[in-house]
């Protein structure tokens, strides 16, 4: 198992966790890897139903390893190179927005970066009363990476992403909250038994439909009205062949809660 990713799974739940608490979860290439490479695995595994992503110690995930990005910089690897080499880790973003499965960000202290895109792609960020986040890129000379340009305007508007980024400021959990940055704020002593509740509202639900409802939305982003048309009509009858829409309707007939079987 990844020293700088740990996994657990408890009854269809997975939670990864970035484990580095000494430099505050800092990414590092061998863990966006190892990301990568767990939620491919993890999205084709039919026993997983929600991944829960999260950071060991006090923070979420400070970001690029700034100690490490000096040296690289004075490297001699040509700039094709560099480039090939962040878009194919940029991949983990993009898998924990379309992966079938919901995902749910469970953060606490900093959230900074890299580490605030990988957040933000995710479905659900359920935060401490400790998290601070920031875009932090323009204070290192960097622009940002990671899809965090596309999802902070997604979730916070043009405006507040335009701010965030050019001005880099720190904000605390209620500014996060008022503008749909964390989807919810808990005390801290309080994190992970709310979002272990969350995700297992969703892993007891019906998975298959909840991963046509994700494609609807993501399709929403960016899709014209009759491209969200054309998803939601093929979406709704395949669902509604599912074990589990059978078991909705004759558990609302029989007027008790259903039991889903993610099929």
């Amino acid at each position: 198992m990844s020293k700088v990713l740990l996994e657990s799974i408890d009854n269809g739940v997975v939670t990864l966790t970035m484990n580095r608490p000494e430099a505050l979860n800092a990414l590092t290439p061998e863990m966006l890897d190892d990301l990568s490479n767990a939620m491919a695995r993890l999205a084709a595994d039919p026993e997983v139903r929600v991944i829960v992503l999260t950071g060991a110690g006090h923070g979420f995930c400070a970001g690029g390893d700034v100690k490490n990005m000096d040296a690289r910089s004075d490297s001699d690897e040509p700039l094709s190179e560099r480039i090939r080499s962040l878009r194919q880790r940029m991949e983990v973003s993009r898998l924990l927005h379309e992966t079938p499965k919901p995902t749910i960000a469970m953060m606490r202290g900093p959230a900074a970066g890299a580490g605030m895109s990988l957040a933000l792609a995710c479905d659900l960020r359920i935060a401490s009363e400790t998290v601070k986040i920031t875009t932090a890129f323009a204070r290192v000379g960097l622009s940002g990476d990671f899809g965090g340009s596309y999802f902070l305007t997604q979730v916070a508007g043009p405006a507040k992403a335009r701010e965030m980024y050019l001005l880099s400021d720190i904000i605390g959990a209620a500014d996060a909250l008022a503008f749909n940055i964390v989807t919810r704020v808990v005390p801290d002593d309080a994190l992970e038994a709310e979002t272990q509740a969350i995700a297992r509202r969703l892993a007891d639900g019906p998975t298959i439909t909840l991963g046509y409802i994700k494609k609807n939305l993501n399709a929403a982003e960016s899709g014209s009205l009759g491209q969200v048309f054309d998803m939601e009509a093929t979406h709704h009858p395949a669902s509604s062949l599912t074990e589990d829409h059978r078991e909705a309707a004759r558990a609302f007939v029989e007027k008790r809660p259903p039991v889903y079987k993610g099929r």
